[in-house]
């Protein structure tokens, strides 16, 4: 409750530049939970995935890998499965079936996370608004007062200042920390797509050329 009670007391001493902080504080949690849930709910482990599919292409269960990735729907196993639909087709015909569903996924992938990095730029000039609004008003107060009031006013106008300068940088870090952790978990299931797409084309072409050999 002391920290609760001590961030309020700091809030409301940093006057009405903290407010634009405030909304870009929420915002950038916003952001962060709601991409960190989607990207979690998006991860597959690959080695895992790629193994079940092999053991049911090559055997020749093709329909048994559809319902492998249409019982865990995530990006991958949606792209993966839009190119197992046209097994029965040519290889160029699977790759261009991947190819169109991975269009549709990865701009959600991708989606929203940079927007924090605007969020953190935004949360600093915010703040910086504020400490200048806040030394304006305080050496404007300390020019009109008397000698007695004039270290009071000041030392509130500093306060402001500093506060609202506080504020800005915290929220700025929050943004940035969960972008580059964001960042790093899409590149990382964008990498996985690609990695995956191409072992599941090499996959059915290799299941392809071995049905097509004459049996001894």
């Amino acid at each position: 409750m002391g920290i609760l009670t001590s961030i309020s007391t700091a809030f409301h001493k940093g006057g009405w530049g903290m407010w634009p902080i405030l909304i870009t504080s929420i915002l950038t949690i916003a952001v962060i939970v709601e991409r960190a849930v989607y990207l979690f709910k998006a991860s597959v482990d690959k080695d895992k995935l790629l193994a079940l599919l092999k053991s049911q292409v090559m055997a020749g269960n093709v329909q048994g890998a559809i319902k492998v990735c249409s019982g865990n729907p995530t990006p991958i196993t949606r792209i993966v499965q839009a190119g197992l639909m046209k097994f029965n087709k040519s290889d160029d015909e699977v790759q261009a079936a991947m190819d169109e569903a991975a269009l549709r996924e990865l701009p959600k992938i991708n989606a929203r996370t940079p927007y924090l990095a605007m969020l953190s730029n935004f949360a600093v000039m915010a703040g910086l608004l504020g400490t200048i609004s806040g030394m304006i008003k305080s050496f404007g107060s300390v020019g009109g007062d008397s000698a007695g009031n004039k270290s009071a006013e000041l030392a509130k106008g500093i306060s402001e200042a500093l506060n609202c300068t506080a504020f800005g940088i915290g929220t700025s870090l929050v943004g940035l920390l969960g972008f580059s952790l964001l960042q790093g978990k899409t590149t990382n299931i964008v990498d996985d797509i690609n990695e995956v797409t191409v072992q599941v084309v090499n996959l059915v072409v290799n299941h392809r050329s071995q049905m097509s050999q004459p049996q001894g």
